[in-house]
Parts: C-alpha cells; sequence; structure tokens
C-alpha cells in the first residue's frame, strides 16, 4: 500500500494509505501523560484552553518528548512538562506503558507514567502561549470532580478514563 502525504505542517502531517487518512506527528515524537500524585495524596490534574475543542479541557498533565531535545528520555520529559505545566518536580518517575489515543485517526502515542516524590518549585501554568489551571483533587473525589467538571461544560480527555475505567486509582490508592 502506498503512503502518501498530501500536507505537513511544522508539527503534524496528513497522511493517506489508499482511502485510509491519519494525522501523524512530524518526526515520530510521543508524549508523556502524567499521572503525578503529592505526598497528601492528591492528584493533579490541569485544565486548559483547547482550540480544536473551542472550550477548556480537563487532563491529565502532559508533553511532548523529545521536541525540545533530541534523544530526550521519557522520563526526563514528564519531569520537565509536568514542572512547566503543574509548577511540581517529581523525584520519581515510573513508565506504566505506551498507549494509542484515538488510532483510527492517529499515529500518535503516549507512554503513561506515575509521578511521586513531588516537591512544588512554582506556580506552574505552562508557557506563554498556554493558561494552565492547575487542580489537586484527593485520590477518592476523582470521580466526583470529573463528573462536576463534564456538567460546567468542560471537555474531558479520553486519559481521564485510565483512571475512571481502568481500576488504577484503587491500585494507587483512592476510589
Amino acid at each position: 500500500m502506498t503512503i502518501a502525504t498530501p500536507w505537513k505542517g511544522k508539527y503534524l502531517s496528513v497522511r493517506t494509505a489508499g482511502t485510509w487518512e491519519y494525522a501523524e506527528r512530524v518526526g515520530s515524537i510521543a508524549a508523556a501523560v502524567i499521572l503525578a500524585i503529592d505526598g497528601e495524596g492528591q492528584l493533579l490534574l490541569v485544565e486548559q484552553y483547547r482550540v480544536p475543542l473551542g472550550r477548556n479541557c480537563l487532563e491529565l498533565p502532559a508533553g511532548l518528548v523529545g521536541d525540545e531535545s533530541a534523544g530526550e528520555s521519557v522520563a526526563d520529559a514528564a519531569r520537565r512538562e509536568l514542572e512547566e505545566e503543574t509548577g511540581y518536580h517529581a523525584a520519581i518517575v515510573e513508565e506504566r506503558g505506551d498507549f494509542y489515543a484515538s488510532p483510527g485517526m492517529t499515529s500518535e502515542s503516549f507512554t503513561l507514567v506515575v509521578a511521586t516524590g513531588l516537591t512544588r518549585t512554582g506556580d506552574g501554568g505552562g508557557d506563554a502561549d498556554e493558561n494552565i489551571t492547575v487542580h489537586r483533587v484527593p485520590l477518592d473525589a476523582v470521580a466526583g470532580f470529573v463528573a462536576e467538571k463534564r456538567r460546567a461544560g468542560v471537555a474531558i480527555d479520553a486519559k481521564m478514563l485510565l483512571l475512571l475505567g481502568g481500576g488504577l486509582l484503587a491500585e494507587l490508592g483512592g476510589e
């Protein structure tokens, strides 16, 4: 099957394979999605405006691996992004596996990591182009918090299902 690239930007390309159309990150850059839990049993979540959705979205902190320096490890990217977005530095980052959020539309993958041993280093909020709100939520209150945000009209990232339906919270001491 022939793969063609009808459009390529700085970060994304559109690819075709037969009648299939999909998006791909330029340079095969992956992402780190961070499940960060502080010493008080609070889960760090971020809320930010997402242009494709036209509204705020509740998410786990996340970021690209290797977009700023070639050869960056998943753990280093997770630490960098967590600190940038939330203002917390993680002493321990454990990889929990690779996942694909929407394999029918994009080849993008992410590695789920659990970050602990957190130290507050700043306010977070992201870079100059982001306006991130940081939420600290007790592990046993995550489901209710997500439901409250949904009722308020906030979009919910599908990766939140890893927490709500995958038993991960129970494993970490929550619901």
